[in-house]
C-alpha cells in the first residue's frame, strides 16, 4: 500500500469535528494541506475551529445533528457542491457511557446505538458510491478500546464501537479491490470532554471528568499518532497508554485472563 506524506488538496471530512479528538485530527488534516469539512451541531464552536486551521478559508463548517437523515444527505450535496469530491470521511463523532446495564434504560441504549452506529453507516452508505465512482479514498471510523474489551459501565458504548468495528471489516472486504480504504482507530483514554457529555442510565449527561480521562493522552498527541498511521496505510490501529495497548494485546492471546483482569478493574 502506497504511504502518503501529506493530504495536500485531499478533501477531508469530519464529523464530531467541534471539539476534541475531531478538533485534534482536523489540525492535523489542515497542516498536511488537507481542505478539511468540519461538521457538528454547534455553529459557533466549528468555527472556533475552522479558524484555528492553517488555511481557514480552504476549510467548510457544516452543522447538522448526525441522527436527522435529512440534515445529513443536504450535508452530503453540499460538500459534492462546494468540494466536489471527497477523499477521506472519517467518522468521529460519538456519544459515551457511565451506567450499569441494570441502571440504563432501553431509551439510553438506543440513543447511543443510534449516534455510535447507524448514523455512522448511514452517512458512510451515503458517501461510499462517491468513493467507488472515484475508485479512490478512505473510511475511518473511531471506535474505542472499549469496543475490543468490554468493561463495566460502558455495555451499551462497548457494543456500539464494537459493532462499528465489524461493520468496517465487512466494508473493507467489499470494497478491497475498487479502491477504497477502510480504517479503524481504537482510543484508549484521550483528555476530551467525552465523560463529562457520557450518559447515565436515565440517558442524562453525567457532568463530570473520569480520572482515567484527566491522567490519558493529550488529544492533540491521539491526532499524530493516528494521523501518521493513517498516512502509513495502516487499518487496525490502537491508540493508548500502556495499560490499554497491555489489554488489547492480551484480548488476543488469552481472552480469559482478560476477563478476569477485567472483573477485578476499577473502571468507573
Amino acid at each position: 500500500m502506497p504511504k502518503l506524506q501529506h493530504l495536500e488538496k485531499k478533501v477531508v471530512w469530519i464529523t464530531g469535528a467541534s471539539s476534541g479528538l475531531g478538533k485534534a485530527l482536523a489540525q492535523q488534516c489542515a497542516a498536511l494541506g488537507a481542505e478539511v469539512i468540519l461538521m457538528a451541531r454547534r455553529f459557533e464552536e466549528l468555527e472556533k475551529v475552522r479558524l484555528s486551521l492553517l488555511h481557514p478559508e480552504r476549510h467548510l463548517v457544516i452543522t447538522a445533528d448526525l441522527t436527522n437523515e435529512v440534515q445529513v444527505i443536504e450535508a452530503y450535496q453540499r460538500v459534492l457542491r462546494d468540494k466536489g469530491r471527497i477523499d477521506w470521511l472519517i467518522n468521529n463523532a460519538g456519544l459515551s457511557q457511565r451506567a450499569l446495564i441494570s441502571e440504563t434504560s432501553m431509551q439510553t441504549e438506543r440513543k447511543i446505538m443510534e449516534v455510535d452506529y447507524f448514523s455512522q453507516i448511514f452517512l458512510t452508505k451515503l458517501v461510499l458510491p462517491t468513493l467507488l465512482e472515484q475508485k479512490s479514498g478512505r473510511v475511518i471510523f473511531v471506535s474505542s478500546v472499549a469496543g475490543l474489551l468490554g468493561t463495566q459501565y460502558r455495555a451499551s458504548y462497548s457494543a456500539a464501537k464494537a459493532a462499528i468495528h465489524m461493520w468496517a471489516n465487512s466494508l473493507r472486504a467489499e470494497v478491497a479491490d475498487q479502491g477504497v480504504d477502510v480504517s479503524v482507530i481504537f482510543p484508549g483514554f484521550v483528555k476530551t470532554d467525552v465523560s463529562f457529555n457520557a450518559l447515565n442510565g436515565a440517558g442524562q449527561p453525567q457532568g463530570h471528568q473520569d480520572e482515567a480521562i484527566e491522567n490519558g493522552l493529550e488529544a492533540e498527541e491521539f491526532a499524530q499518532i493516528s494521523m501518521k498511521a493513517l498516512l502509513n496505510g495502516q487499518e487496525y490501529i490502537v491508540v493508548g497508554g500502556a495499560k490499554e495497548l497491555l489489554g488489547t494485546w492480551i484480548s488476543r492471546v488469552s481472552p480469559s485472563t482478560l476477563y478476569k483482569m477485567i472483573r477485578k478493574a476499577k473502571v468507573k
